[in-house]
């Protein structure tokens, strides 16, 4: 059986010892404050729709262009040929995508907080998917 062993800081030490600084992730732009933005864009005419390893790769390339930092990818396409559901969990928040292939249409998300700039995406997605016509709207979210 092992034994505990109690440390304790010496007065001065426990009387320097500062608590850890809490980093605020908000962002402040043009003189708001909020938590991060919030773009919707819509590409009708998309190729690779069915594609998950090229769906996967765009995705990267956006997050990387973003200067966000990537936790995780899910991807799930419901059948051959069908459309692909998916999202990339970031630090920042998150990027996610519908694909409707039939419709040659895609839903994109791109949510992010701090230093990441979502902006960077949209022209790395409108790259790889090669869409005719895309829509995209941009709300601030937690505007203080």
């Amino acid at each position: 059986m092992s034994q505990s062993k109690v440390v304790k800081l010496s007065d001065t030490a426990a009387e320097t010892a500062q608590p850890a600084e809490i980093k605020d992730y908000f962002v402040e732009r043009d003189g708001l404050v909020f938590a991060g933005s919030h773009i919707i864009v819509d590409l009708w005419g998309a190729q690779g729709l069915t594609d998950v390893a090229f769906i996967e790769a765009a995705l990267r390339k956006a997050i990387t262009a973003s200067k966000a930092t990537l936790l995780h990818i899910h991807l799930h396409q419901f059948g051959p040929n069908e459309g692909i559901s998916g999202v990339a969990v970031l630090a920042e928040s998150h990027i996610s995508i519908h694909t409707w292939p039939e419709r040659e249409f895609a839903a994109i998300d791109i949510f992010m907080c701090g230093g990441a700039d979502p902006a960077k995406a949209i022209p790395v997605l409108k790259e790889a998917f090669q869409p005719t016509n895309v829509s995209i709207g941009e709300y601030k979210r937690g505007v203080v």
